[in-house]
C-alpha cells in the first residue's frame, strides 16, 4: 500500500521528485513514492490514502477505493475535477499561503526599487557613468494593498516597520486586519483610498469584482506619482488603461509580475516602457516551496486514516 502518492507536473520549474524526496524525509514512517507516467499515476491512485500535485486524473479519483485526501500544490484550485472528488468523498486542500513569504518579499523588492530610483543607479552602473541623480523614500507613504489573504497579509506584515499608512481592502472590512484600515470593495470607498494611495498593490484572487478593477478611472483617481504593483492575477488590470496611463504620465510607474495576456507577446508596448518593469510570473518561485507544501500536507493528514 502506498500511502502518499506525488503526482507528476512542475510548479514554477520545481521538479515533482524533489517534492517526493522532500515529504519522504519528512515522513519516515510512511511510505511516499512518486507518479512518473500517467499509468504509474493510475496504479499509484488505486491505493494511495493521500494524493498531491498540481491535478489529477477524475476518472482515476473516482475509480480510487482508498483516496481520503488530495492536497493541490498550487494555491488555486479551480483547474481541478470538484466533481470527482465529491462523488469520490475525498477532501481536497490547496497551497494556499505557500507564496507568503516570498511574493511579500519581491513586492517590497519593487517598492524599494521604485521609492529609492534604484532602475537609475543600475543604467547608470552598465554604462559606467558615475552621476549622481535624486531618490525618494518610502518612509510616509500610503499603500494600499486589494486582498488580504495570505499574500496580502505577509506584505502588510513587512511593511510595518517602514513607517507607511497602510489600507487594506477585503470583501468583509469588519473581519479587520493587519492594516492601519480596512475597507471593502464599495466604490466610493475604493475611490477614496484610491486618491491618497502612492503604492496599490494587488493582491487579490481574479473575481468579477476584482476583473478590470483597476481601469481607466482607477488610474485618473490614483496620483500622478503613484506606483501599480500586481502580483494578483493579469485581468484585474485594464492592460489598455494601464499603457494609456503610463504612457501619459498619470502614474510613475507599474510592477507586474502577471499581465492580460499571458505571456505577455514580444511586440506588446508594455516592454518598451521605461515605467514599467514585467517579470515572467516569478514572483511565486521560492527554494522553500516543498518545504511549504510538506507543512500543508502535514496539518492536512491529521483528518486522515493516516493519522488515527
Amino acid at each position: 500500500m502506498t500511502d502518499i502518492a506525488v503526482l507528476g507536473g512542475k510548479v514554477h520549474g520545481l521538479s515533482p521528485a524533489d517534492y517526493a524526496d522532500t515529504l519522504a524525509a519528512r515522513f519516515p514512517d510512511l511510505d511516499v513514492e512518486l507518479a512518473r507516467t500517467a499509468a504509474e499515476e493510475r496504479a499509484l491512485l488505486d491505493e494511495a490514502t493521500v494524493a498531491t500535485g498540481y491535478t489529477v486524473d477524475p476518472e482515476a479519483v473516482r475509480e480510487s477505493d482508498t483516496l481520503e485526501l488530495f492536497v493541490c500544490t498550487f494555491a488555486g484550485t479551480d483547474h481541478l475535477p470538484h466533481a470527482a472528488f465529491e462523488d469520490a468523498g475525498v477532501t481536497v486542500e490547496s497551497a494556499s499561503g505557500v507564496h507568503g513569504p516570498n511574493v511579500a518579499e519581491q513586492v517590497l523588492g519593487y517598492m524599494l526599487t521604485s521609492a529609492r530610483r534604484l532602475w537609475k543607479g543600475w543604467e547608470r552602473d552598465r554604462r559606467g557613468e558615475w552621476r549622481h541623480y535624486q531618490a525618494g523614500e518610502l518612509k510616509g507613504s500610503t499603500v494600499t494593498v486589494v486582498g488580504m489573504g495570505p499574500i496580502g497579509q505577509a506584505v502588510l506584515e513587512r511593511l510595518e516597520p517602514f513607517g507607511v499608512e497602510t489600507i487594506g481592502v477585503r470583501y468583509t472590512p469588519s473581519k479587520g486586519g493587519n492594516a492601519d484600515e480596512v475597507i471593502g470593495f464599495d466604490e466610493a470607498d475604493l475611490a477614496a483610498a484610491f486618491a491618497r494611495t502612492e503604492y496599490l498593490v494587488l493582491a487579490c484572487p481574479l473575481t468579477d469584482t476584482t476583473r478590470s478593477l483597476v481601469d481607466d478611472e482607477a488610474f485618473e483617481t490614483l496620483p500622478a506619482d503613484a506606483v501599480l504593483i500586481n502580483v494578483a492575477r493579469g485581468p484585474v488590470v485594464d492592460t489598455d488603461a494601464l499603457v494609456a496611463a503610463l504612457r501619459g504620465n498619470d502614474v510613475r510607474g507599474a510592477a507586474l509580475d502577471v499581465t492580460e495576456p499571458e505571456p505577455l507577446p514580444e511586440d506588446h508596448p508594455l516592454w518598451g516602457l521605461r515605467n514599467c518593469l514585467v517579470t515572467p510570473h516569478n514572483a511565486g518561485h521560492t527554494p522553500e516551496y516543498w518545504s511549504r507544501c510538506a507543512d500543508i500536507l502535514d496539518d492536512a493528514l491529521d483528518a486522515t486514516t493516516l493519522r488515527d
